[in-house]
């Protein structure tokens, strides 16, 4: 047991979907002590380099708040930095694997994803929690008919293995992340396609018989999300 959890048993996850009132949707997501702001926003252009290409585009911005963290982290003005640029190129790469863009029409979502408290998954829970603001922002455009097919093709969900001290993990906490031999984060379809596999190995070379277990571990974490993710869609 480690802090009352199994080594395959998901930190506990609540959701709340229209936290703001301002955003086009919005999902307060957390995961254990790890609580992301995933919202989206619609706007009606694209990017220059997709004005002919007849569909739309999804992009992400991901950062963390002062606060979020023991030491504080200084807002990005007007600079992101190297992390933070590449864990929003992976929300974004991961996002998009869920729509088809020529559905969306000549229109931009973007999902912003804010870490208001961090403790460990950080990036996972900002594209399971991100998924479900693309959702939300997707439903309110069929409603609104500025659509006319669902561009969903389908849900996406990422959590985070690990092994720390030997022993294969699921959902790392940050106390667990921070001593971890392995450290892999990935993100997978609802019928089970990888769509990122991001790892590093800190001490040992990881085996393949390893890497076939923390997979199978992160293929049961999403497949138990997908279903969480599921149960809030059907609910709003």
């Amino acid at each position: 047991m480690r802090n009352k959890r199994d080594y395959d048993e998901l930190r506990t996850v609540k959701i709340t979907p229209n936290f703001q009132k301002k955003a086009y949707s919005s999902v307060l997501y957390q995961q254990g002590e790890t609580i992301v702001l995933c919202s989206a926003q619609v706007i009606e252009n694209v990017p220059d380099w997709l004005k002919n290409e007849n569909k739309g585009w999804l992009t992400a911005e991901y950062s963390m708040l002062p606060g979020s963290s023991e030491t504080r982290i200084f807002r990005e003005r007007g600079h992101v930095n190297g992390r933070s640029k590449e864990i929003e190129r992976i929300i974004g790469r991961a996002l998009r694997a869920a729509v088809d863009l020529s559905k969306l029409g000549a229109r931009t979502i973007w999902i912003d994803c804010d870490v208001i408290q961090a403790d460990g998954g950080t990036r996972t829970a900002s594209i399971t929690g991100g998924f479900l603001a693309l959702y939300l922002a997707v439903q309110r455009l069929l409603k609104e008919g500025k659509i006319a097919e669902d561009p969903i093709k389908y849900q996406v969900a990422a959590v985070s293995v690990g092994i720390v001290q030997g022993v294969p993990m699921l959902d790392l906490a940050y106390e667990e992340d921070s001593q971890a031999d392995v450290d892999l984060n990935v993100a997978m379809t609802s019928d089970m396609r990888y769509v990122e596999i991001q790892g590093t190995s800190e001490q040992e070379p990881l085996s393949e018989e390893q890497l076939k277990n923390l997979l199978n571990l992160a293929k049961k974490g999403i497949s138990e999300l997908v279903a969480i993710q599921r149960e809030v869609m059907e609910n709003v």
